[in-house]
């Protein structure tokens, strides 16, 4: 019979040991119901938004004045709906974390898989991978439906003009680092009510408080908030005249807010007890 001893135990990582690792987590990702019902929801939201704006531009287009009908984004139209999914999104990467604290299947979790730095890359590495594919389907999903159902004389986009394709490509990506922030948020928090909270705080209450105040004060601060840098990535349109940060500079803002939350919380996994 084999004795096990500390250092037989301590074994080094291998490629194998760590795509094992990534099916455990992508099997346990895609057999709870929660990742069905939010990727149920952010396709219903997506595209439904690029449905009605799509269907409610071509009926009011006449009654639009020069400025409305000048400053009209049919690509900003139609990818709307990303402003829901990523909320929604939230929920889904804060679940991927907290779900585990909240039923105690954490402790098995990190007792399989000692290196607990590792469980966080694999848990980040699935949520990304499914938050930026589903983001980049369901946004050429609505731009193509959106297109289809404006009607003339409403102005009609496509791929091959300036900045659409890198608005529709923008709108993935934009949902593909917000799974990954809210999954730091949790890694952080790990109660799911407090870091849906947060999440939700952060996009959408935060905005709206600054609004408020003096815009000498609120305009340096809301070109960082993750909601305005989304609506810059999903336009081809300027955004704010100046006071926007540029759609690749966002993205990388919005990276940094995703990678730093995750290396914080994995700081702190390592520190605390399961």
């Amino acid at each position: 019979m084999t004795t096990l001893t500390p250092e037989s135990l301590r074994t080094t990582s291998t490629p194998h040991q760590k795509s094992h690792l990534i099916r455990a987590e992508w099997t346990k990702l895609r057999t709870v119901r929660s990742t069905w019902w939010t990727l149920s929801a952010m396709v219903l939201v997506t595209l439904g938004v690029a449905s009605i704006a799509g269907a409610s531009v071509s009926h009011s287009w006449t009654t639009f004045n020069v400025i409305q009908r000048a400053t009209f984004d049919p690509t900003g139209i139609s990818l709307k709906g990303l402003l829901f999914s990523q909320l929604i999104i939230g929920v889904l990467g804060v679940l991927v974390m907290s779900a585990e604290y909240g039923t105690g299947t954490i402790r098995s979790t990190l007792a399989a898989t000692p290196q607990r730095t590792r469980v966080l890359i694999a848990k980040a590495g699935v949520v990304g991978a499914l938050s930026l594919v589903v983001g980049e389907v369901l946004s050429f999903g609505a731009f193509f439906l959106g297109q289809s159902l404006l009607r003339s004389p409403a102005p009609h986009a496509q791929l091959s003009q300036p900045h659409v394709l890198q608005a529709v490509v923008g709108g993935g990506v934009v949902i593909g680092l917000l799974g990954l922030f809210a999954l730091g948020i949790a890694t952080l928090i790990r109660h799911s009510a407090g870091a849906i909270t947060t999440y939700v705080g952060i996009l959408l209450v935060v905005p709206i408080i600054l609004q408020t105040l003096p815009s000498s004060f609120s305009q340096p601060i809301l070109k960082f908030m993750p909601f305005h840098i989304s609506d810059v990535m999903t336009s081809t349109v300027t955004v704010g005249q100046g006071s926007s940060l540029s759609p690749w500079v966002g993205a990388g803002v919005l990276a940094l807010y995703a990678f730093g939350t995750l290396a914080v919380g994995g700081y702190l996994l390592r520190r605390r007890d399961a």
